[in-house]
């Protein structure tokens, strides 16, 4: 071969192995196995639907009056104590093996029978155990072997933009599984319950998946559906959760005692108005004193301005709630505040927050 014709030839080979070789590239990637399109998430649903469960509830109400009473009272005697039974549904998540099961209060609130249905169809009967109110958490009891609690998830693991599983009772049909992501955390100031500190998500829930769970793609809990927001009474995207630490804690002290013991400061207070804010150390204006309260009993006064309980700054009433509310009744805090533009500091020592109502 002409040692001119070598160099063409040697390109020649080059350029047809190159082809072979991204041929065979081309087919391998073809046969090879391909991965499924959509994620499932079979796995967190069997890990977590076995420890959701179906809440029942009933109450006697008023009856509504007849037509044409009290004309026919005197024909047909007195229908002023005539009852009927009201139903309610929900749901609730078994979170220890012993039958305990937490959902929300308002789905057994004033309830004189409760009943639970398990995942496999076992029905039982349920003893509330405590309430919250606050919170919105209730704790109820069963007594049923093989039960299966549900895992959690490390408190502060959810993040904007996660992926979450709502499985719960919608209209009372049975069991379901929605999907959604976290749209946002630290929900507040929305006026469901005293205490809001709110998962808002896109997972579907209606009526019925009050109690339910919220859970990860692993199936662990993250937190307790309790509300929608919704013009019509359906599902229309914006769903809120009790987030999983929360209920933890409120699940522990009604277990343990039947309520949830949190300390209180007996004090009234509102945010600064606008015209008093700029430029000013945040606080609290006292817009009333509970008669021999901590603050009375400390010298705290109406129209005080709070600055600061424990060292913690309040720039809302929400601080305030998570300060004193987060200590057990008898700790002694610092309570620094402003009166008549004098900085003043107390001592005071929390009592226990009132039951509401």
């Amino acid at each position: 071969m002409p040692s001119s014709t070598f160099p063409r030839f040697a390109l020649r080979a080059a350029a047809i192995g190159a082809l072979i070789g991204l041929f065979a590239f081309l087919l391998l990637d073809a046969l090879r196995p391909t991965a499924p399109g959509p994620r499932s998430y079979r796995t967190a649903v069997q890990a977590a639907a076995p420890a959701v469960v179906n809440v029942y509830s009933a109450r006697r109400v008023p009856a509504a009056p007849r037509p044409g009473a009290p004309l026919f009272d005197e024909f047909f005697g007195d229908g002023g104590n005539a009852t009927r039974l009201q139903t309610s549904l929900g749901s609730g998540v078994i979170l220890d093996r012993r039958g305990f099961v937490v959902t929300n209060q308002h789905v057994v609130d004033g309830a004189e029978e409760i009943a639970v249905v398990l995942g496999d169809g076992r029905r039982r009967p349920a003893r509330l155990i405590g309430s919250d109110p606050d919170s919105d958490l209730a704790v109820l009891r069963i007594d049923a072997p093989d039960l299966h609690p549900i895992g959690r998830a490390a408190p502060g693991s959810l993040q904007v933009g996660d992926v979450v599983l709502a499985i719960g009772n919608p209209f009372g049909v049975g069991q379901a599984v929605t999907l959604g992501i976290v749209g946002a955390t630290g929900r507040d100031r929305l006026g469901l319950s005293t205490f809001e500190d709110f998962i808002q998500h896109d997972a579907a829930i209606n009526p019925g998946n009050s109690g339910g769970a919220l859970v990860d793609p692993e199936g662990r809990l993250v937190g307790i559906n309790t509300a929608i927001f919704s013009r019509s009474g359906g599902s229309q995207g914006i769903g809120f959760a009790i987030p999983v630490d929360m209920v933890v804690e409120v699940f522990r002290q009604l277990r343990d005692h039947g309520r949830v013991i949190r300390g209180w400061l007996g004090v009234q207070a509102e945010d600064l108005p606008a015209s008093q804010a700029p430029g000013r150390t945040p606080g609290l204006r006292v817009a009333g004193v509970f008669a021999d309260g901590p603050a009375e009993t400390a010298g705290i006064r109406r129209g005080d301005v709070l600055l600061s309980v424990a060292g913690e700054p309040l720039p809302d009433v929400e601080a305030l709630l998570r300060i004193t509310t987060g200590m057990p009744p008898g700790s002694r805090v610092s309570v620094e505040f402003r009166r008549a533009g004098e900085r003043r500091k107390v001592q005071a020592t929390l009592a226990q927050r009132p039951t509401p109502g």
